[in-house]
């Protein structure tokens, strides 16, 4: 196992336009540590992985694994294992040869040894009894498996996980992902995985390395990283449903938007104007399960049209419109307001978030200094 250092580390593709992919991205990943790098599509998190793997050049910066610089070292030479999107099988191999080939080709380790490492693997993977069929007989799940112990049987410092779940459909989603949790709890191998669902990263990991556009826009805990967004595009990325936002501008002691006006208690207005840096205005944010249903003539109640109620099992989402902006709550299964009502809606304070409309940053997350990096630098 080793850790695995990323030191101001930058991508770009050359040719009429530059396109910088990465960009002075720095973190450090423990040994034996689940980080997951999330983001939407084009955000640099596959281009950063396959950096780490050595599938990519890097145009500057330095990656460490363990106290090796590997910036110059081959993939094959860098004691890492990468699980694809595609699995990455060799169709005209069974099952038993994919796990064994890539052994059988770098190390000089005999074959009885290469064996028993292929029987472990699969019996970690519950796929002994799959060794002996080609790829194109075998589910998506167990060609998942199949790659997976390909992965397992080289005994690597690293695990890279290129959104190897991504092809599955919800339900084997679900049981792979405990799947892969248990493993790495029982292997301790330090692992970097991908994925741009980002239920699977506040899942699966030990820490979440957002990105967007290239540049690391937060990393933390998956609590960290859910209940004290960095900035707005973190905030408004993770979680389901959305964050709710709203245009507010600070009048005297109140948050003032279209539809209503929120009166704020005076520790919130000390951090405002500590940390606000003499702006007034903001997106203020708050999560569907930090509002409730609520009596009108409750201090600071919310005026809010109820349009829909959507069950989802245990909980119901209802979608309010507040003069044209819309607004979800989350409630409990058993509570069912009618639709097409206009009910009274109440904003925990303790959960608020405060986004400076300026640069996105969320001046009520953190107790210490505001960051002078902006929404689009690194945190």
């Amino acid at each position: 196992m080793s850790t695995v250092s990323i030191e101001n580390v930058r991508k770009v593709y050359g040719g009429d336009s530059d396109i910088v992919a990465v960009d002075d991205i720095s973190f450090e990943i423990a040994d034996g540590e689940f980080l997951t790098i999330v983001g939407p599509s084009g955000s640099g998190k596959s281009t950063l992985l396959r950096m780490i793997a050595g599938l990519e050049d890097i145009t500057e910066g330095t990656i460490r694994i363990g106290d090796r610089v590997v910036n110059g070292v081959q993939p094959q030479d860098r004691d890492v294992a990468m699980v694809f999107q595609n699995y990455a099988l060799y169709p005209h191999m069974t099952a038993r040869k994919n796990m064994s080939y890539g052994l059988q080709l770098t190390t000089d380790l005999p074959e009885d040894e290469i064996n028993q490492r292929v029987m472990d693997a699969a019996e970690m993977m519950g796929v002994t009894d799959q060794l002996d069929k080609h790829p194109g007989n075998l589910s998506g799940g167990q060609q998942q498996r199949i790659a997976t112990g390909r992965a397992i049987v080289r005994e690597p410092s690293v695990f890279l996980f290129d959104e190897p779940l991504s092809n599955l459909d919800a339900k084997l989603r679900l049981h792979m992902r405990t799947e892969l949790q248990q493993l790495q709890d029982t292997l301790g191998t330090t692992t970097v995985y991908v994925t741009h669902d980002q239920e699977e990263a506040m899942t699966m990991s030990d820490r979440i390395a957002v990105v967007d556009g290239g540049e690391l826009q937060q990393i933390g805990t998956p609590e960290e990283i859910y209940n004290e967004p960095r900035n707005l595009f973190v905030g408004d990325f993770v979680g389901n449903p959305p964050m709710n936002q709203f245009e507010v501008r600070l009048s005297g002691t109140s948050l003032v938007a279209d539809g209503f006006s929120y009166d704020l208690s005076e520790r919130v207005l000390e951090h405002i104007k500590q940390y606000a840096d003499g702006v007034d205005e903001f997106v203020l944010g708050i999560r569907p399960e930090n509002i409730t249903l609520t009596d009108s003539d409750e201090p600071n109640a919310v005026r809010a049209f109820l349009d829909v109620r959507e069950p989802v099992g245990s909980d119901n989402y209802l979608h309010f419109d507040i003069e044209g902006e819309e607004c979800w709550v989350r409630v409990p299964g058993d509570v069912k307001p009618d639709t097409n009502q206009e009910l009274s809606l109440a904003f925990d304070e303790e959960r608020l978030h405060l986004f400076r409309q300026s640069d996105g940053i969320n001046i009520l997350a953190q107790e210490e200094p505001p960051l002078e990096a902006t929404a689009g630098q690194n945190s």
